[in-house]
């Protein structure tokens, strides 16, 4: 990946970070953790990876994409809103009575949601189901799915990766958001789902494991997931490392930061540091470093 492509990538993590916590902060509820874990990957997904049309949300050729861990829609809708797909202003009304903007992805009511979800899950079944159907219609797209680790716990999952792996989904790349904290703590403790790529290679899958944070680790993954897929029809899993609540200082690493909206006190120390931040990385491309 070239460094001005990174640098852009920072950018635009940047922005969505603070567009969902924001946004979380108007709602009075939400879920910020995984949200920041995941943004860096968005980032990459939505300006780089997928091809998308945001004046023709429904073009068939289009890469699907499905949130399985629904419940951090805010920085889905983040994305989706620097993209195009619908005006960023509406971010604020994430929540509220009358508004599109639900609490989990709404493919009925949302431009650029391909699938609804929140029953965690549900969503990786969806995608697979998706990607059989553009294996056996010819169709040119690929179908991208994020999973949370705590998700992993639901035995729809291991369904889903069995169903994927018999029917050789080489068209299928899901990413597990191993940030390793759910709402009751650390995954590990609560029902251990390691070695988690080895779990998935159980199932015919082809695992790889990256820095979720790195642009240039997740870029590289997916290059080889697409090329094992056409070679060997496997499905493909990336286990990202994340850091829960990645950009604010006081959310890093906290479960309990999992699904509540910052009070204005904790807000205002949010929006400082990662304003801080996006203006560092927009300041990169003058020559400096971003450090996102």
């Amino acid at each position: 990946m070239q460094t001005a492509q990174a640098l852009l990538l920072a950018e635009r993590a940047a922005e969505i970070r603070l567009r969902a916590v924001d946004a979380i902060y108007h709602a009075k509820s939400g879920h910020p953790g995984g949200s920041l874990s995941i943004a860096d990957l968005l980032a990459f997904l939505y300006f780089q990876e997928l091809r998308v049309n945001p004046a023709d949300p429904h073009w068939p050729a289009r890469d699907r994409f499905v949130l399985s861990k629904g419940h951090c829609c805010p920085a889905l809708y983040a994305a989706l809103a620097m993209r195009g797909f619908f005006p960023v202003e509406d971010l604020n009304t994430l929540r509220k009575l009358g508004s599109y903007l639900s609490g989990h992805p709404d493919m009925k009511n949302v431009p650029g949601v391909d699938m609804s979800t929140g029953s965690l899950g549900q969503g990786i079944s969806a995608a697979a189901g998706m990607a059989l159907v553009g294996k056996r219609e010819g169709a040119p797209y690929r179908v991208y799915a994020v999973l949370g680790d705590g998700e992993l716990q639901e035995g729809q999952v291991w369904e889903a990766a069995m169903f994927a792996g018999h029917y050789r989904l080489g068209n299928l790349i899901a990413f597990v958001d191993f940030n390793r904290l759910q709402i009751d703590g650390d995954v590990r403790q609560v029902m251990d789902p390691t070695p988690i790529d080895r779990k998935f290679e159980a199932f015919g899958w082809y695992a790889q494991v990256v820095d979720g944070h790195s642009f240039e680790q997740i870029e590289s993954a997916v290059e080889a997931a697409k090329r094992n897929g056409e070679q060997t029809g496997k499905p493909s899993v990336i286990v990202c490392q994340t850091v829960k609540g990645k950009g604010v200082s006081f959310m890093e690493d906290q479960a309990g930061w999992h699904g509540k909206a910052p009070k204005q006190p904790e807000y205002e120390v949010a929006m400082r540091e990662l304003t801080a931040t996006l203006e560092d990385c927009r300041k990169a491309t003058k020559g400096g470093v971003c450090n996102g």
